[in-house]
Protein backbone atom coordinates (compact mmCIF):
# COMPACT_ATOMS: atom_id res chain seq x y z
CA UNK A 1 0.00 0.00 0.00
CA UNK A 2 1.34 3.42 -0.95
CA UNK A 3 0.35 6.88 0.22
CA UNK A 4 -2.24 7.30 -2.51
CA UNK A 5 -3.96 4.17 -1.20
CA UNK A 6 -4.03 5.56 2.34
CA UNK A 7 -5.54 9.01 1.71
CA UNK A 8 -8.24 8.67 -0.93
CA UNK A 9 -10.31 11.23 -2.84
CA UNK A 10 -13.92 11.01 -4.04
CA UNK A 11 -13.92 13.44 -7.00
CA UNK A 12 -17.72 13.56 -7.28
CA UNK A 13 -17.88 15.05 -3.78
CA UNK A 14 -15.06 17.57 -4.23
CA UNK A 15 -16.43 21.13 -4.58
CA UNK A 16 -13.06 22.84 -5.04
CA UNK A 17 -13.23 24.76 -1.76
CA UNK A 18 -9.44 24.32 -1.25
CA UNK A 19 -9.86 23.41 2.44
CA UNK A 20 -7.55 20.43 1.92
CA UNK A 21 -4.83 22.65 0.43
CA UNK A 22 -5.35 25.28 3.11
CA UNK A 23 -4.95 22.90 6.04
CA UNK A 24 -2.27 20.64 4.54
CA UNK A 25 1.24 21.18 5.98
CA UNK A 26 2.90 19.40 3.04
CA UNK A 27 3.36 21.95 0.22
CA UNK A 28 3.35 19.39 -2.60
CA UNK A 29 0.77 16.91 -1.34
CA UNK A 30 -2.18 18.15 -3.41
CA UNK A 31 -2.84 18.44 -7.15
CA UNK A 32 -5.66 20.75 -8.25
CA UNK A 33 -7.01 20.55 -11.80
CA UNK A 34 -9.95 22.04 -13.66
CA UNK A 35 -12.21 19.47 -15.29
CA UNK A 36 -13.89 19.83 -18.67
CA UNK A 37 -17.12 20.89 -16.95
CA UNK A 38 -15.33 23.79 -15.23
CA UNK A 39 -15.17 22.18 -11.77
CA UNK A 40 -11.95 22.21 -9.74
CA UNK A 41 -10.97 18.90 -8.10
CA UNK A 42 -8.01 18.37 -5.78
CA UNK A 43 -6.42 14.94 -5.62
CA UNK A 44 -3.52 13.51 -3.61
CA UNK A 45 0.08 13.61 -4.79
CA UNK A 46 1.15 10.22 -3.39
CA UNK A 47 4.89 10.83 -3.48
CA UNK A 48 4.61 14.00 -1.40
CA UNK A 49 1.78 13.20 1.03
CA UNK A 50 2.76 12.72 4.69
CA UNK A 51 -0.66 11.14 5.52
CA UNK A 52 -1.16 13.43 8.52
CA UNK A 53 -4.92 13.23 7.89
CA UNK A 54 -5.65 16.93 8.27
CA UNK A 55 -7.41 17.02 4.92
CA UNK A 56 -9.67 14.16 6.02
CA UNK A 57 -10.40 15.96 9.27
CA UNK A 58 -11.18 19.28 7.55
CA UNK A 59 -13.09 18.22 4.43
CA UNK A 60 -16.71 19.21 5.10
CA UNK A 61 -17.98 17.52 1.94
CA UNK A 62 -16.80 13.95 2.48
CA UNK A 63 -14.43 14.11 -0.49
CA UNK A 64 -11.44 12.89 1.56
CA UNK A 65 -11.15 9.62 3.43
CA UNK A 66 -8.49 7.07 4.27
CA UNK A 67 -7.98 3.33 4.06
CA UNK A 68 -6.56 1.23 6.88
CA UNK A 69 -6.16 -2.51 7.47
CA UNK A 70 -9.25 -3.18 9.59
CA UNK A 71 -11.16 -5.36 7.11
CA UNK A 72 -8.10 -7.37 6.07
CA UNK A 73 -7.09 -7.86 9.70
CA UNK A 74 -10.56 -8.99 10.73
CA UNK A 75 -10.62 -11.56 7.95
CA UNK A 76 -7.61 -13.27 9.57
CA UNK A 77 -8.79 -13.10 13.17
CA UNK A 78 -10.13 -16.45 14.29
CA UNK A 79 -8.21 -18.30 11.59
CA UNK A 80 -4.82 -17.74 13.23
CA UNK A 81 -3.54 -16.46 16.55
CA UNK A 82 -2.81 -12.76 16.21
CA UNK A 83 -1.12 -10.23 18.44
CA UNK A 84 -3.14 -7.10 19.20
CA UNK A 85 -1.18 -4.10 20.41
CA UNK A 86 -3.32 -1.42 22.07
CA UNK A 87 -2.04 2.16 22.05
CA UNK A 88 -2.76 4.06 25.27
CA UNK A 89 -5.09 6.48 23.42
CA UNK A 90 -7.70 3.69 23.40
CA UNK A 91 -8.55 4.71 26.98
CA UNK A 92 -9.42 8.29 26.01
CA UNK A 93 -11.19 7.45 22.74
CA UNK A 94 -13.31 4.65 24.30
CA UNK A 95 -13.32 5.59 28.01
CA UNK A 96 -16.07 3.09 28.93
CA UNK A 97 -15.49 0.46 26.25
CA UNK A 98 -11.74 0.02 25.89
CA UNK A 99 -11.64 -3.01 28.17
CA UNK A 100 -14.63 -4.52 26.38
CA UNK A 101 -12.88 -4.07 23.04
CA UNK A 102 -9.73 -5.80 24.26
CA UNK A 103 -11.83 -8.57 25.82
CA UNK A 104 -13.60 -9.08 22.47
CA UNK A 105 -10.24 -9.63 20.76
CA UNK A 106 -9.30 -12.06 23.52
CA UNK A 107 -12.42 -14.11 22.82
CA UNK A 108 -11.14 -14.41 19.23
CA UNK A 109 -7.93 -15.99 20.47
CA UNK A 110 -5.76 -12.88 20.19
CA UNK A 111 -2.81 -12.04 22.44
CA UNK A 112 -3.12 -8.52 23.88
CA UNK A 113 -0.10 -6.31 24.57
CA UNK A 114 0.27 -2.76 25.85
CA UNK A 115 2.04 -0.12 23.73
CA UNK A 116 2.60 1.87 26.92
CA UNK A 117 5.36 -0.60 27.78
CA UNK A 118 6.97 0.25 24.44
CA UNK A 119 6.68 3.94 25.40
CA UNK A 120 8.54 3.21 28.63
CA UNK A 121 11.26 1.49 26.58
CA UNK A 122 11.32 4.53 24.26
CA UNK A 123 11.82 6.85 27.25
CA UNK A 124 14.57 4.62 28.65
CA UNK A 125 16.41 4.46 25.30
CA UNK A 126 16.28 8.25 24.88
CA UNK A 127 17.40 8.88 28.43
CA UNK A 128 20.35 6.50 28.23
CA UNK A 129 21.38 7.81 24.80
CA UNK A 130 21.36 11.41 26.07
CA UNK A 131 23.26 10.43 29.22
CA UNK A 132 25.89 8.54 27.23
CA UNK A 133 26.01 11.24 24.52
CA UNK A 134 25.06 8.68 21.89
CA UNK A 135 22.77 11.29 20.37
CA UNK A 136 23.05 15.02 19.94
CA UNK A 137 20.16 17.44 19.89
CA UNK A 138 17.21 15.36 18.71
CA UNK A 139 13.77 15.78 17.23
CA UNK A 140 11.42 13.14 18.64
CA UNK A 141 9.77 10.73 16.23
CA UNK A 142 6.78 8.97 17.84
CA UNK A 143 4.69 10.89 15.27
CA UNK A 144 4.87 9.16 11.88
CA UNK A 145 3.62 12.25 10.01
CA UNK A 146 6.54 14.27 11.40
CA UNK A 147 8.98 11.60 10.25
CA UNK A 148 7.52 11.59 6.75
CA UNK A 149 7.64 15.37 6.56
CA UNK A 150 11.33 15.44 7.46
CA UNK A 151 12.12 12.62 5.02
CA UNK A 152 10.39 14.42 2.13
CA UNK A 153 10.71 18.15 2.84
CA UNK A 154 13.55 18.57 5.33
CA UNK A 155 16.00 15.69 4.78
CA UNK A 156 18.79 17.88 6.15
CA UNK A 157 17.15 17.33 9.57
CA UNK A 158 17.50 13.54 9.41
CA UNK A 159 20.72 13.64 11.49
CA UNK A 160 18.64 15.38 14.18
CA UNK A 161 15.69 13.01 13.94
CA UNK A 162 15.86 10.63 16.87
CA UNK A 163 17.23 7.25 15.79
CA UNK A 164 15.19 5.55 18.50
CA UNK A 165 12.03 3.74 17.46
CA UNK A 166 8.55 4.99 18.29
CA UNK A 167 6.71 3.44 21.27
CA UNK A 168 4.82 1.08 18.92
CA UNK A 169 7.97 -0.09 17.16
CA UNK A 170 9.78 -0.41 20.50
CA UNK A 171 6.93 -2.60 21.78
CA UNK A 172 6.94 -4.74 18.61
CA UNK A 173 10.73 -5.10 18.72
CA UNK A 174 10.47 -6.22 22.34
CA UNK A 175 7.73 -8.76 21.50
CA UNK A 176 9.56 -10.17 18.49
CA UNK A 177 13.18 -10.08 19.66
CA UNK A 178 12.86 -10.64 23.40
CA UNK A 179 9.59 -12.56 23.77
CA UNK A 180 10.26 -14.52 20.56
CA UNK A 181 6.73 -14.08 19.24
CA UNK A 182 6.25 -14.62 15.51
CA UNK A 183 2.49 -14.10 15.29
CA UNK A 184 1.00 -11.54 12.87
CA UNK A 185 0.74 -8.16 14.59
CA UNK A 186 -2.05 -5.59 14.43
CA UNK A 187 -1.95 -2.28 16.27
CA UNK A 188 -5.05 -0.38 17.39
CA UNK A 189 -4.26 3.28 16.73
CA UNK A 190 -5.84 6.73 16.29
CA UNK A 191 -3.34 7.50 13.51
CA UNK A 192 -3.53 7.30 9.71
CA UNK A 193 0.19 8.00 9.24
CA UNK A 194 1.30 4.98 11.28
CA UNK A 195 0.80 2.86 8.16
CA UNK A 196 3.81 4.61 6.60
CA UNK A 197 5.94 3.73 9.60
CA UNK A 198 4.82 0.10 9.42
CA UNK A 199 5.61 -0.04 5.71
CA UNK A 200 9.07 1.47 6.18
CA UNK A 201 10.12 -0.60 9.19
CA UNK A 202 8.34 -3.83 8.22
CA UNK A 203 7.59 -4.48 11.90
CA UNK A 204 3.78 -4.33 11.94
CA UNK A 205 1.33 -6.12 9.67
CA UNK A 206 -1.87 -4.14 10.24
CA UNK A 207 -2.84 -0.61 11.21
CA UNK A 208 -6.36 -0.90 12.66
CA UNK A 209 -7.64 2.58 13.42
CA UNK A 210 -10.18 3.27 16.15
CA UNK A 211 -12.61 4.94 13.75
CA UNK A 212 -12.69 2.08 11.25
CA UNK A 213 -12.77 -0.49 14.04
CA UNK A 214 -15.82 1.14 15.60
CA UNK A 215 -17.48 1.25 12.17
CA UNK A 216 -16.71 -2.45 11.76
CA UNK A 217 -18.40 -3.23 15.08
CA UNK A 218 -21.49 -1.21 14.07
CA UNK A 219 -21.67 -2.69 10.58
CA UNK A 220 -21.49 -6.25 11.91
CA UNK A 221 -23.81 -5.73 14.88
CA UNK A 222 -21.07 -6.45 17.43
CA UNK A 223 -21.98 -5.22 20.91
CA UNK A 224 -19.04 -4.24 23.10
CA UNK A 225 -19.36 -4.49 26.86
CA UNK A 226 -19.36 -1.22 28.80
CA UNK A 227 -17.30 -0.75 31.96
CA UNK A 228 -17.73 2.61 33.64
CA UNK A 229 -15.33 1.86 36.50
CA UNK A 230 -12.57 4.47 36.80
CA UNK A 231 -9.87 1.81 36.60
CA UNK A 232 -7.01 1.91 34.11
CA UNK A 233 -5.48 -1.48 34.81
CA UNK A 234 -5.80 -4.41 32.43
CA UNK A 235 -4.43 -7.95 32.31
CA UNK A 236 -2.11 -7.87 29.26
CA UNK A 237 0.05 -10.79 28.13
CA UNK A 238 3.13 -8.93 29.32
CA UNK A 239 3.38 -6.35 32.09
CA UNK A 240 1.43 -3.13 31.61
CA UNK A 241 3.32 0.06 30.84
CA UNK A 242 3.71 2.84 33.35
CA UNK A 243 4.01 6.59 32.75
CA UNK A 244 4.56 5.87 29.06
CA UNK A 245 0.74 5.81 28.96
CA UNK A 246 0.74 9.64 28.76
CA UNK A 247 2.67 9.74 25.46
CA UNK A 248 -0.53 10.48 23.47
CA UNK A 249 -0.93 13.89 25.07
CA UNK A 250 1.10 16.95 24.01
CA UNK A 251 4.49 16.86 25.71
CA UNK A 252 4.04 13.25 26.78
CA UNK A 253 7.59 12.20 25.93
CA UNK A 254 8.93 15.40 27.51
CA UNK A 255 7.10 14.67 30.77
CA UNK A 256 8.51 11.15 30.85
CA UNK A 257 12.07 12.42 30.34
CA UNK A 258 11.65 15.14 32.97
CA UNK A 259 10.36 12.55 35.42
CA UNK A 260 13.87 11.07 35.31
CA UNK A 261 15.95 14.16 34.53
CA UNK A 262 14.23 17.54 34.98
CA UNK A 263 17.35 19.37 33.74
CA UNK A 264 17.08 18.21 30.13
CA UNK A 265 16.45 21.17 27.81
CA UNK A 266 13.20 20.26 26.04
CA UNK A 267 10.98 22.34 23.74
CA UNK A 268 7.59 21.13 22.51
CA UNK A 269 5.42 21.91 19.51
CA UNK A 270 2.09 20.50 18.31
CA UNK A 271 -0.46 21.18 15.57
CA UNK A 272 -0.05 21.33 11.80
CA UNK A 273 -0.10 25.13 11.63
CA UNK A 274 2.61 25.41 14.27
CA UNK A 275 4.90 22.40 14.32
CA UNK A 276 5.82 22.25 10.62
CA UNK A 277 6.74 25.94 10.28
CA UNK A 278 8.81 25.50 13.44
CA UNK A 279 10.53 22.47 11.96
CA UNK A 280 11.38 24.61 8.93
CA UNK A 281 12.68 27.28 11.33
CA UNK A 282 14.67 24.62 13.22
CA UNK A 283 16.32 23.64 9.92
CA UNK A 284 17.58 27.22 9.46
CA UNK A 285 18.94 27.60 12.98
CA UNK A 286 22.55 26.90 13.99
CA UNK A 287 22.98 23.68 15.98
CA UNK A 288 23.97 25.47 19.20
CA UNK A 289 20.49 27.05 19.38
CA UNK A 290 18.69 23.71 19.22
CA UNK A 291 17.23 22.31 22.44
CA UNK A 292 18.47 18.91 23.55
CA UNK A 293 15.05 17.50 22.74
CA UNK A 294 12.46 18.98 20.40
CA UNK A 295 9.30 17.01 21.27
CA UNK A 296 6.86 17.31 18.36
CA UNK A 297 3.42 16.04 17.35
CA UNK A 298 1.40 16.74 14.21
CA UNK A 299 -1.96 16.77 16.01
CA UNK A 300 -2.64 19.86 18.10
CA UNK A 301 -4.01 17.94 21.08
CA UNK A 302 -1.89 14.87 20.61
CA UNK A 303 -2.70 11.34 19.48
CA UNK A 304 -5.79 11.20 21.68
CA UNK A 305 -7.71 13.18 19.06
CA UNK A 306 -5.88 11.86 16.02
CA UNK A 307 -7.62 12.02 12.62
CA UNK A 308 -8.43 8.29 12.78
CA UNK A 309 -9.64 8.31 16.37
CA UNK A 310 -13.29 8.97 15.54
CA UNK A 311 -13.58 10.29 19.08
CA UNK A 312 -16.58 12.19 20.37
CA UNK A 313 -14.65 13.28 23.46
CA UNK A 314 -13.81 16.94 23.96
CA UNK A 315 -10.23 18.00 24.57
CA UNK A 316 -11.22 18.64 28.22
CA UNK A 317 -12.54 15.09 28.56
CA UNK A 318 -9.36 13.73 27.00
CA UNK A 319 -7.00 15.73 29.20
CA UNK A 320 -8.99 14.83 32.31
CA UNK A 321 -8.68 11.13 31.44
CA UNK A 322 -4.95 11.57 30.78
CA UNK A 323 -4.48 13.14 34.19
CA UNK A 324 -6.21 10.19 35.85
CA UNK A 325 -4.08 7.75 33.84
CA UNK A 326 -0.94 9.65 34.85
CA UNK A 327 -1.91 9.61 38.54
CA UNK A 328 -2.63 5.90 38.39
CA UNK A 329 0.69 5.19 36.61
CA UNK A 330 2.73 7.31 39.03
CA UNK A 331 1.08 5.69 42.04
CA UNK A 332 1.91 2.23 40.67
CA UNK A 333 5.43 3.38 39.86
CA UNK A 334 6.02 4.59 43.39
CA UNK A 335 4.66 1.48 45.04
CA UNK A 336 5.83 -1.23 42.69
CA UNK A 337 8.49 0.02 40.31
CA UNK A 338 10.35 2.82 42.01
CA UNK A 339 11.64 1.63 45.38
CA UNK A 340 14.55 2.72 47.52
CA UNK A 341 15.50 5.48 45.07
CA UNK A 342 15.86 2.99 42.23
CA UNK A 343 13.68 2.74 39.13
CA UNK A 344 13.31 -1.04 38.91
CA UNK A 345 11.65 -0.94 35.49
CA UNK A 346 14.56 0.95 33.99
CA UNK A 347 17.01 -1.29 35.85
CA UNK A 348 15.26 -4.28 34.20
CA UNK A 349 15.66 -2.60 30.85
CA UNK A 350 19.35 -1.91 31.55
CA UNK A 351 19.89 -5.57 32.36
CA UNK A 352 17.82 -7.15 29.58
CA UNK A 353 17.69 -4.76 26.63
CA UNK A 354 20.15 -3.38 24.09
CA UNK A 355 19.55 0.14 22.86
CA UNK A 356 20.89 -0.84 19.45
CA UNK A 357 17.91 -3.17 19.00
CA UNK A 358 15.55 -0.22 19.21
CA UNK A 359 17.09 1.97 16.52
CA UNK A 360 15.70 2.68 13.06
CA UNK A 361 16.92 4.07 9.77
CA UNK A 362 15.16 6.61 7.56
CA UNK A 363 14.50 7.07 3.85
CA UNK A 364 15.54 10.52 2.70
CA UNK A 365 14.00 12.04 -0.43
CA UNK A 366 15.43 14.60 -2.81
CA UNK A 367 13.50 17.83 -2.32
CA UNK A 368 11.86 19.37 -5.38
CA UNK A 369 13.90 22.39 -6.56
CA UNK A 370 12.30 25.78 -5.90
CA UNK A 371 11.46 27.58 -9.18
CA UNK A 372 13.70 30.50 -10.12
CA UNK A 373 12.46 34.08 -10.04
CA UNK A 374 12.42 34.09 -13.84
CA UNK A 375 10.24 30.97 -13.88
CA UNK A 376 7.90 32.52 -11.31
CA UNK A 377 7.74 35.76 -13.33
CA UNK A 378 6.35 33.76 -16.25
CA UNK A 379 3.78 32.14 -13.96
CA UNK A 380 2.76 35.51 -12.48
CA UNK A 381 2.30 36.92 -15.98
CA UNK A 382 0.12 33.93 -16.85
CA UNK A 383 -1.91 34.66 -13.70
CA UNK A 384 -2.38 38.26 -14.80
CA UNK A 385 -0.26 39.54 -11.89
CA UNK A 386 2.02 42.17 -13.39
CA UNK A 387 2.85 44.40 -10.41
CA UNK A 388 4.40 43.69 -7.01
CA UNK A 389 1.12 44.66 -5.39
CA UNK A 390 -0.76 42.12 -7.50
CA UNK A 391 1.86 39.46 -6.75
CA UNK A 392 1.44 39.97 -3.02
CA UNK A 393 -2.33 40.12 -2.83
CA UNK A 394 -2.22 36.98 -0.62
CA UNK A 395 -5.96 36.45 -0.28
CA UNK A 396 -5.47 32.72 0.63
CA UNK A 397 -8.58 31.73 -1.37
CA UNK A 398 -6.48 29.21 -3.34
CA UNK A 399 -5.49 27.53 -0.06
CA UNK A 400 -1.88 28.69 -0.08
CA UNK A 401 -0.34 31.15 2.35
CA UNK A 402 0.80 33.53 -0.37
CA UNK A 403 0.56 34.29 -4.09
CA UNK A 404 4.17 33.18 -4.35
CA UNK A 405 3.34 29.75 -2.90
CA UNK A 406 0.50 29.45 -5.41
CA UNK A 407 2.84 30.44 -8.24
CA UNK A 408 5.34 27.81 -7.08
CA UNK A 409 2.58 25.19 -7.08
CA UNK A 410 1.54 26.18 -10.61
CA UNK A 411 5.16 26.04 -11.75
CA UNK A 412 5.40 22.49 -10.35
CA UNK A 413 2.22 21.43 -12.12
CA UNK A 414 0.28 21.10 -8.86
CA UNK A 415 -2.28 23.81 -9.57
CA UNK A 416 -3.66 26.02 -12.32
CA UNK A 417 -3.87 29.78 -12.80
CA UNK A 418 -7.61 29.41 -13.30
CA UNK A 419 -7.86 28.49 -9.60
CA UNK A 420 -6.57 31.94 -8.60
CA UNK A 421 -9.64 33.97 -7.62
CA UNK A 422 -7.92 37.28 -8.47
CA UNK A 423 -6.99 35.93 -11.90
CA UNK A 424 -10.52 34.61 -12.41
CA UNK A 425 -11.95 37.93 -11.24
CA UNK A 426 -9.80 39.91 -13.68
CA UNK A 427 -10.94 37.63 -16.52
CA UNK A 428 -14.56 38.05 -15.48
CA UNK A 429 -14.13 41.82 -15.25
CA UNK A 430 -12.61 41.93 -18.73
CA UNK A 431 -15.39 39.74 -20.08
CA UNK A 432 -17.97 41.89 -18.34
CA UNK A 433 -16.50 45.03 -19.93
CA UNK A 434 -16.53 43.32 -23.32
CA UNK A 435 -20.11 42.19 -22.84
CA UNK A 436 -21.11 45.70 -21.74
CA UNK A 437 -19.59 47.18 -24.90
CA UNK A 438 -21.31 44.54 -27.01
CA UNK A 439 -24.59 45.25 -25.24
CA UNK A 440 -24.25 48.97 -25.95
CA UNK A 441 -23.45 48.27 -29.62
CA UNK A 442 -26.39 45.87 -29.83
CA UNK A 443 -28.67 48.51 -28.31
CA UNK A 444 -27.46 51.06 -30.85
CA UNK A 445 -27.96 48.62 -33.72
CA UNK A 446 -31.40 47.72 -32.40
CA UNK A 447 -32.41 51.38 -32.41
CA UNK A 448 -31.09 51.75 -35.96
CA UNK A 449 -33.02 48.68 -37.06
CA UNK A 450 -36.19 49.99 -35.44
CA UNK A 451 -35.82 53.32 -37.25
CA UNK A 452 -35.19 51.57 -40.55
CA UNK A 453 -38.11 49.28 -39.85
CA UNK A 454 -40.44 52.27 -39.42
CA UNK A 455 -39.20 53.73 -42.74
CA UNK A 456 -39.66 50.36 -44.38
CA UNK A 457 -43.22 50.20 -43.08
CA UNK A 458 -43.97 53.66 -44.58
CA UNK A 459 -42.55 52.61 -47.94
CA UNK A 460 -44.62 49.46 -47.88
CA UNK A 461 -47.72 51.57 -47.21
CA UNK A 462 -46.80 53.75 -50.20
CA UNK A 463 -46.40 50.66 -52.37
CA UNK A 464 -49.76 49.30 -51.21
CA UNK A 465 -51.42 52.68 -51.89
CA UNK A 466 -49.90 52.93 -55.34
CA UNK A 467 -50.78 49.35 -56.06
CA UNK A 468 -54.39 50.29 -55.29
CA UNK A 469 -54.07 53.32 -57.63
CA UNK A 470 -52.60 51.15 -60.36
CA UNK A 471 -55.46 48.72 -59.87
CA UNK A 472 -58.09 51.45 -60.18
CA UNK A 473 -56.30 53.06 -63.15
CA UNK A 474 -55.93 49.72 -64.88
CA UNK A 475 -59.65 49.02 -64.45
CA UNK A 476 -60.54 52.47 -65.82
CA UNK A 477 -58.08 52.04 -68.70
CA UNK A 478 -59.75 48.77 -69.55
CA UNK A 479 -63.18 50.44 -69.51
CA UNK A 480 -61.95 53.36 -71.71
CA UNK A 481 -60.31 51.02 -74.15
CA UNK A 482 -63.60 49.14 -74.47
CA UNK A 483 -65.45 52.42 -75.19
CA UNK A 484 -62.88 53.47 -77.80
CA UNK A 485 -63.06 50.07 -79.41
CA UNK A 486 -66.85 50.28 -79.52
CA UNK A 487 -66.78 53.79 -81.01
CA UNK A 488 -64.23 52.88 -83.65
CA UNK A 489 -66.36 49.88 -84.60
CA UNK A 490 -69.34 52.21 -85.05
CA UNK A 491 -67.29 54.67 -87.20
CA UNK A 492 -66.19 51.85 -89.48
CA UNK A 493 -69.77 50.54 -89.74
CA UNK A 494 -71.13 54.03 -90.37
CA UNK A 495 -68.60 54.76 -93.09
CA UNK A 496 -69.28 51.45 -94.81
CA UNK A 497 -73.05 51.95 -94.68
CA UNK A 498 -73.07 55.51 -96.02
CA UNK A 499 -72.32 55.95 -99.71
CA UNK A 500 -72.57 59.71 -99.67
CA UNK A 501 -71.93 62.17 -96.92
CA UNK A 502 -74.48 64.85 -96.30
CA UNK A 503 -74.37 67.43 -93.62
CA UNK A 504 -76.36 65.23 -91.31
CA UNK A 505 -74.06 62.27 -91.85
CA UNK A 506 -70.98 64.40 -91.32
CA UNK A 507 -72.45 65.72 -88.11
CA UNK A 508 -73.01 62.17 -86.80
CA UNK A 509 -69.47 61.16 -87.74
CA UNK A 510 -67.97 64.19 -86.03
CA UNK A 511 -69.95 63.44 -82.88
CA UNK A 512 -68.70 59.84 -82.87
CA UNK A 513 -65.09 60.95 -83.45
CA UNK A 514 -65.25 63.56 -80.66
CA UNK A 515 -66.55 60.95 -78.24
CA UNK A 516 -63.73 58.65 -79.33
CA UNK A 517 -61.18 61.44 -78.74
CA UNK A 518 -62.52 62.02 -75.22
CA UNK A 519 -62.20 58.32 -74.52
CA UNK A 520 -58.58 58.40 -75.79
CA UNK A 521 -57.82 61.33 -73.49
CA UNK A 522 -59.26 59.46 -70.51
CA UNK A 523 -57.26 56.42 -71.54
CA UNK A 524 -54.10 58.50 -71.76
CA UNK A 525 -54.78 60.00 -68.34
CA UNK A 526 -55.18 56.53 -66.83
CA UNK A 527 -51.91 55.43 -68.47
CA UNK A 528 -50.13 58.46 -66.99
CA UNK A 529 -51.51 57.67 -63.53
CA UNK A 530 -50.31 54.11 -63.90
CA UNK A 531 -46.85 55.28 -64.99
CA UNK A 532 -46.62 57.72 -62.08
CA UNK A 533 -47.64 55.03 -59.60
CA UNK A 534 -45.16 52.62 -61.15
CA UNK A 535 -42.42 55.23 -60.76
CA UNK A 536 -43.33 55.66 -57.09
CA UNK A 537 -43.24 51.89 -56.63
CA UNK A 538 -39.86 51.63 -58.32
CA UNK A 539 -38.53 54.39 -56.08
CA UNK A 540 -39.96 52.74 -52.94
CA UNK A 541 -38.50 49.38 -53.95
CA UNK A 542 -35.13 51.05 -54.44
CA UNK A 543 -35.41 52.64 -51.00
CA UNK A 544 -36.47 49.33 -49.45
CA UNK A 545 -33.45 47.63 -51.02
CA UNK A 546 -31.24 50.33 -49.57
CA UNK A 547 -32.87 49.91 -46.15
CA UNK A 548 -32.32 46.14 -46.26
CA UNK A 549 -28.64 46.75 -47.04
CA UNK A 550 -28.45 49.13 -44.06
CA UNK A 551 -30.05 46.58 -41.75
CA UNK A 552 -27.61 43.91 -42.96
CA UNK A 553 -24.69 46.25 -42.33
CA UNK A 554 -25.96 46.88 -38.79
CA UNK A 555 -26.39 43.18 -38.09
CA UNK A 556 -22.90 42.42 -39.40
CA UNK A 557 -21.47 44.66 -36.65
CA UNK A 558 -22.74 42.23 -34.00
CA UNK A 559 -20.60 39.47 -35.49
CA UNK A 560 -17.39 41.47 -35.24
Amino acid sequence: MSANEIIIVKPDKCVGCNACVRTCPAPEANITKMLDDGRFVTTVNPDKCITCGECVRNCAHGARDYIDDTDVCMSRIGREKMIILATPAIKTVFPTRWKGILDWFKTKGCLIYDVSLGADICTWAHLRSIENRKVGNVITQPCAAIVKYIEIYQPKLLPNLSPIHSPISCAVTYIKKYLKRTNPIAVLTPCIAKKNEFLETGLVDYNVTFKKLDEYFDKNGIKIAVNSANDYEYKFEEQQGQVGAVYPRPGGLRDNLWLHDPDINITTSEGVHKVYPELDMYAQMPEFKHPEVFDVLSCEFGCNVGPASGTTQTVFDVMATMREIEKSAKTKRKTGVFRGGEDKLFKKFDEELKISDFMRAYRPSTPTPVPTDRQLDAVFEMMGKHTEEERNFNCHACGYKSCRDMAIAISRGLNTADNCIVHAKSILTARHSELTAQHELLSEITNECLTLSDKLRDDLKSINSNMDTIGDSTAKTSDRASVVNDLLTKVIAFCKGTSSMDSSSVGQLVEILETTLDAFKALDDNVNVTNESSAVIRKSISEISSLVDSINDSLRKTRQ
